[in-house]
Parts: structure tokens; C-alpha cells; sequence
């Protein structure tokens, strides 16, 4: 087992209600970039998924912060990834009687953040 994965402290948001898809692409954005930098990047972006991906970075950043004594600016993401949650199911009445399903998709959003952004 390498040693950045004992130091690497994780957030997570599960069962939320947007397409893991959309959110994926916003996660390849930030993934690999430093703290400060992603903050940057995510109040920016035009894209819906911005707000839980910045929800979940600041609470990764703040469990690094309060639970290893990590320093903020020092943080490098080093995991960024969206798994696919249950998917609600939903009927639309359609013409003659019949009924279209519809299906709404969840996604559980992880951030892994550990020490690194300082050395650069």
C-alpha cells in the first residue's frame, strides 16, 4: 500500500439527485488540482453539478483541517470520482392511456483530498 493513502482523508454526498454523467464532467476538471485552485475553477463553471462537487470539497478540506490537522492551502485532490446511486422511477401519462416511465437518476459524489500542494 503506498503511503499517500494513509495521509488521504475523504468526503462523500450520496443520493444526489443529478445524473452521475453531468457530475463526472465537473470532477475531471478539478481532479489532481490543488485546493485553492479547484475553489477557483468551481465557482466559475456554468454547470449544475458545481454546487454539491463544491459542498463536498469544502468538507473533505475541512475533515483534512480538523481530523489530520492538515493545512488547507496545502491540499492536493488526489481521488474525484461519481458512482452511480438507485434510480427513481416516474410515470408520465402519454396519449390513448398509456404511460411513458421516467427515470431520474442519483449519484454519490467521493473527494479525496491529502497534503502535497505546498511542494509545487
Amino acid at each position: 500500500m503506498a503511503v499517500s493513502t494513509t495521509t488521504e482523508v475523504k468526503a462523500s454526498a450520496r443520493y444526489i439527485r443529478m445524473s452521475p454523467h453531468k457530475v463526472r464532467r465537473v470532477l475531471d476538471q478539478i481532479r489532481g488540482r490543488s485546493y485553492r485552485e479547484a475553489l477557483i475553477i468551481l465557482e466559475f463553471m456554468p454547470y449544475r453539478a458545481c454546487e454539491p462537487v463544491l459542498k463536498v470539497l469544502r468538507s473533505a478540506a475541512a475533515n483534512a483541517e480538523h481530523n489530520e490537522g492538515f493545512e488547507r492551502a496545502d491540499l492536493l485532490i488526489t481521488q474525484a470520482y461519481a458512482d452511480q446511486g438507485p434510480t427513481l422511477k416516474r410515470y408520465r401519462p402519454r396519449a390513448q392511456g398509456r404511460a411513458y416511465q421516467i427515470r431520474k437518476p442519483t449519484c454519490h459524489i467521493t473527494i479525496a483530498v491529502a497534503p502535497g500542494a505546498g511542494e509545487e
